[in-house]
């Protein structure tokens, strides 16, 4: 069933509030910790996803699988790396650094598309990379004095693997092959558990922080991932990347009212230069598009 384009700009909008709970549910975890908390979320998130793909696709998710070839398989991995630096950045820092971190993949994707696959960038993507840098040197060099800098450095893995999963999505399509990102999420679900569980040992989390956790990987990711993927195919991708900065602006305010984390002055300052440059470049994007 193909969503009309009001609908999907509707859901979208539910699928960023879905994944905007990560950080507020962390922060009421009681024992679990790091990489057990990456575990247990992206194993739940795989879980969810082998009963919810079977439904949907049916024999056709095992003909998807393999035949999708190295790009599924790459794809996946860039997946398990984005699960894995989203969860143990959020522990390590906070939630505002990361969800600001992770804004940044729709630049790095166009830096990867110029400088491995050639295309040319338009001077406004030129100038929200540079204004959007300014931002996050802003971030860190207040990160440096506060001790948060690791935290936001491996958020940066969130964004850094989300560039080199959509350059591998576009240069499969190119060559005539087509990557379903569903199964590939699916993929970075296992691998990813497969993964933290050597580290995740000794388990401690308590019966609640496995209820929260399990909330996560199914309500926070396996269903918003796949509803994602449904509604791209009905919005164009200037519209889908500034629908999904939203789940900054959600994340951020959850956080704060639900765990009183309130970010700090720089934060908020070099995170305004990276959203404001990332939606000038979007909505510039979407105009042209539409001319």
């Amino acid at each position: 069933m193909r969503l009309s384009h009001s609908r999907a700009v509707t859901l979208m909008v539910a699928v960023t509030l879905m994944w905007s709970i990560a950080g507020v549910v962390t922060r009421h975890l009681e024992h679990a910790r790091s990489f057990e908390v990456t575990f247990w979320r992206s194993l739940f998130n795989a879980l969810a996803l082998l009963l919810i793909l079977p439904l949907l696709q049916g024999r056709a998710l095992l003909t998807g699988l393999r035949r999708g070839g190295s790009a599924l398989w790459l794809s996946g991995l860039c997946w398990a790396v984005m699960f894995t630096a989203f969860m143990v950045g959020i522990t390590l820092t906070r939630v505002a650094n990361v969800l600001v971190t992770m804004a940044l993949g729709p630049l790095f994707t166009a830096l990867i598309a110029r400088f491995f696959m050639g295309q040319r960038l338009a001077p406004r993507t030129w100038a929200a990379i540079a204004v959007a840098g300014v931002g996050i040197v802003w971030m860190y060099a207040s990160q440096m004095q506060g001790g948060q800098w690791l935290g936001t450095l491996v958020a940066l893995g969130v964004p850094v693997a989300a560039s080199v999963n959509w350059t591998v999505v576009q240069r499969s399509q190119a060559k005539g092959l087509q990557v379903d990102l569903v199964p590939a999420v699916l993929l970075g679900g296992v691998m990813s558990a497969a993964c933290t569980l050597p580290l995740a040992f000794p388990f401690q989390a308590s019966g609640s922080d496995l209820a929260l956790l399990a909330l996560l990987g199914v309500v926070q990711l396996a269903i918003p991932c796949v509803l994602a993927v449904w509604c791209a195919k009905a919005l164009k991708a200037p519209e889908v990347a500034l629908l999904a900065l939203l789940e900054v602006i959600f994340g951020i305010l959850l956080a704060w009212a639900g765990a009183g984390e309130r970010p700090g002055f720089e934060v908020l300052a070099g995170g305004s230069l990276v959203i404001s440059a990332l939606v000038f470049n979007e909505f510039l994007g979407l105009k042209e598009s539409k001319q």
